[in-house]
Formats: structure tokens, sequence, C-alpha cells
């Protein structure tokens, strides 16, 4: 009995003495003017596609690579999509010259055409209804036959139709084209630019351009691959914003306001201090992740926040650990605190 009450009594001291450090490193975090939080560098990425179907011609980066803004990093096979663009020019061009010409509506020539045009017609209407009157006289006398006065009646119509025929066609010609084909061009024209619209377009998407200054991660299709606008090419890491991903104790929350300077350290340049703010924290609460290491106990529940870093010499890099100090109580800096250097 004496050794199991021993045991009892060793175990009971040392649960008293865990429980009395938590509650030592409770109070002296809140009663400090710092608070230390653990956390891993995070960054945001994006995943690159392009915005056609095609095989890949050329990937022009390598994983590694640093690429700046509208760099080109990969391009598509083009001839169709060429033939296609040299096609819609073609048409445009085409219409164009249609709706000038129907815009300008009649050349002088051809109203000068239609007039002499008209000239003929009447003196050839003229002509046969004189030879008709006087092949009737002679019919009447019977000097000529019916017939052919009948036939020579006959010509005449014909001849005064066509005449008739030149007059309205030279109206027509005075008039211009009409304004329903006019509307009628000018709408193909319209459809003819937007169709030249999609096709160069359709070769801009067959190069992929980097959206922001970053990091090539992955190169995950190659040259040969057959692209989906639903399939990555290229994962790339974007070298700004860096932020360390962090949890802050419940208690703290009335004490670390948005824009809070702070510092960061790292095991890998432990004589570098990183200069960083306060740029988020969550309205949420959740439980301390395990793979987290703070002075609370796990089950205190806490707030996410990202305390975003300044990483001139790019040496901070995705998931690496850190140590961020906070000093307390800090008012909110007029700029928002989210300036490096200032």
């Amino acid at each position: 009995m004496d050794k199991k009450m021993a045991i009892i009594l060793v175990v009971v001291l040392v649960l008293v003495a865990i429980i009395t450090t938590l509650w030592l490193r409770d109070s002296q975090q809140e009663n400090s003017q710092s608070l230390t939080l653990y956390g891993n560098v995070d960054i945001r990425e994006a995943q690159l596609a392009f915005n056609a179907s095609e095989h890949i011609d050329a990937i022009l980066v390598q994983e590694g690579d640093r690429v700046t803004q509208n760099q080109l990093l990969a391009r598509l096979h083009t001839e169709l999509l060429d033939a296609q663009l040299t096609e819609a020019k073609a048409l445009l061009q085409a219409q164009k010259q249609l709706v000038a010409k129907l815009e300008a509506g009649s050349r002088r020539e051809e109203i000068r055409k239609g007039e002499a045009e008209l000239v003929a017609a009447r003196a050839q209407a003229k002509s046969t209804l004189d030879s008709y009157k006087r092949l009737a006289r002679l019919a009447e006398k019977k000097l000529a036959s019916p017939e052919d006065a009948e036939n020579a009646r006959s010509l005449a119509d014909a001849s005064q139709a066509q005449a008739d025929a030149a007059k309205q066609a030279l109206a027509l010609l005075k008039l211009g084209p009409r304004k329903e084909d006019i509307a009628t061009a000018r709408a193909q024209l319209a459809a003819s630019e937007a169709a030249l619209t999609i096709a160069q377009q359709r070769l801009e998407d067959t190069s992929l351009y980097a959206p922001a200054d970053g990091v090539i991660r992955n190169r995950i299709l190659e040259p040969g691959d057959m692209a989906f606008p639903q399939t990555p090419v290229l994962t790339l890491a974007f070298i700004d914003p860096v932020w360390v991903r962090a949890y802050l104790p419940e208690p703290m929350l009335g004490r670390v306001a948005l824009g809070a300077k702070a510092t960061i350290h790292t095991d890998s340049y432990p004589n570098k201090i990183y200069e960083g703010w306060v740029g988020y924290i969550s309205p949420t609460a959740e439980f301390t992740p395990k793979t987290v290491q703070t002075p609370e106990l796990r089950t205190r529940l806490v707030y996410s926040a990202r305390i975003f870093a300044c990483n001139p010499q790019d040496e901070l890099r995705l998931g690496m650990p850190v140590t961020v100090v906070l000093t307390l109580d800090q008012s909110m800096p007029a700029d928002g605190g989210n300036r490096c250097g200032s």
C-alpha cells in the first residue's frame, strides 16, 4: 500500500506541476507586451491553362524559373487558326468594298449609259411605230397583207415596252441602291468584323502569358501534349504577397489590431529579421491545428491570421516554418501598416 500511495502522490505532483506551468504561461502571455506566434509561410498559386484546345508547340520555361508579368510561357500550334484569320480578313475587306459601293450609289458614267440606252430605245420605238403606221395604210389599200401590218404592230409595242423599261432603269440608277440593301450590307459588315475579332482572339489564346511576377513550380504538360482549357499546363507561385499563416489565441484578439507591426524570424536565417504586419484576422474561431505549436492548450479556440511579410530577397519560401513576434496593444497605423520599409 505504501508503494501505491507513493506512485499516486508522484502522479498528482506531476499533474499539479504541469497545470501550474501552463497557468503561469497563460498569465505571462496575457500580461506580456508581446505575443509570439508560430506558423508557416504561405503564398498564392495559379494553375495556368490555355483558353484553347490544341497540341502544345513549345513550353519556354522550366521549374524554378523566375518570370515577370506578361512574359510568354508557352504556345500552341497555330496553322489552322492562321488560315482562319486570313480568311476572316479577306471576307471583311470584301464586305467593306460592297458597303462602299452601295453607299456611293450609281456612277455618272452608269447614268449616262442609261440615258443613252433610253434615247436608243425611244428611237427604236418611234421607228417601229412609223413602220406599223405605213403598213397599216397600205393594208387598208390592199397593198400589204394584214399579217405584215399585225407583225409591225407587235414589233412597235415591244419597242415601246423596251423604251419604258429603259426609262425605269434610268430612274433606278439616279435613285441609287435601296436603303434596306445598304442596311443589310452594313449588318453583314458588322458580322464580318465580329468574325475577325473572334479569329484574332482565338489566335491570341494559343499563347500563355504570366499573369504576374512569380516562380514556375511545376510543368504539368509537355510539348506534343493536347491542351484543354480545363487542364493546367504550369503552376505559378506568386512572389508577392507573401504571408505567414498563424493562429491568434482568443484572449489576444482585443490586443492585436489589423495593420499591427510584426517581426518574423526563421531557422534558415536566424540572424535576420523580416518586417511584417497583420493583414487579416478570421471572423470565425476554430480549434488549434495539430501542426501548429503554440504555448496555449490545443483545445483552446484560435483565430486564423495572416501576417504579411516583406521579402525583398525572396528568402521566405512556401511552407517554411517561422516565428512571429507582435507588440500588443498597437494602435491602427495611419497607412494600414501595409508598407514594407515604412
